[in-house]
């Protein structure tokens, strides 16, 4: 289980380096579509900071209001973060970027909003970073036993082996399904990923479609 000393620490610097790789955009690529279906580059930032400033009792309230309903509350909050300006939009991002707030969710949530998040945004338009590995494998440890319902991969990966290559770990038994930690937790999050970058016989279900 992740400690809130350990992992705040990696949300604030993630943040930050977002905001850097953010501060030279040209207008197409705020509007290039992210990894997150139906999301672009800007509206992604504006989610990140919605999650950033939503608090365990205005989470409730919020789910009310939406009636349950996660990707219904996950627009309103986009909409109302979103400014009519990348710029604007990417001030209010760096005001938000030392916050401790979060919903009534596991820890390890922080990271894997912060890793996946980053990717939704920079794989699109050509930006690299290095995360960091251990945070990364705790990220994707907690995104292998959540259910999709709730956003994680168990049923992605369930009966396969994850061979994670960059952290020298297994998770799970089955037929290997081998890539970086970061590509494994992308997948098990739902997101894309480039050809190839997961093998084995076992990729079939973890990128499946």
């Amino acid at each position: 289980m992740p400690r809130t000393d350990t992992v705040w620490p990696v949300v604030h610097d993630e943040r930050a380096a977002l905001v850097r790789d953010l501060e030279t955009l040209t207008h197409e690529q705020w509007e290039a579509p992210s990894l997150c279906a139906g999301w672009t580059v800007h509206d992604v930032l504006a989610h990140l900071i919605d999650s950033a400033t939503t608090t365990r009792r205005g989470f409730v309230r919020r789910m009310i209001a939406a009636r349950g309903d996660f990707d219904r509350d996950n627009a309103v909050g986009v909409e109302r973060e979103r400014a009519t300006h990348p710029d604007a939009t990417l001030a209010s991002f760096r005001r938000v970027v030392n916050r401790t707030d979060t919903p009534p969710a596991a820890l390890a949530t922080r990271l894997v909003e912060a890793f996946v998040h980053g990717e939704d945004i920079r794989r699109p338009l050509g930006i690299s970073r290095g995360y960091p590995a251990q945070h990364v494998l705790t990220a994707l440890r907690y995104q292998a036993r959540t259910p999709e319902s709730f956003g994680g991969g168990r049923e992605r990966a369930r009966a396969v082996r994850l061979v994670v290559t960059d952290a020298g770990v297994t998770i799970g038994s089955g037929p290997e399904a081998t890539g970086t930690a970061t590509a494994l937790l992308l997948a098990l999050s739902g997101r894309p990923v480039r050809e190839g970058e997961i093998q084995g016989p076992g990729a079939g279900p973890v990128v499946r479609r």
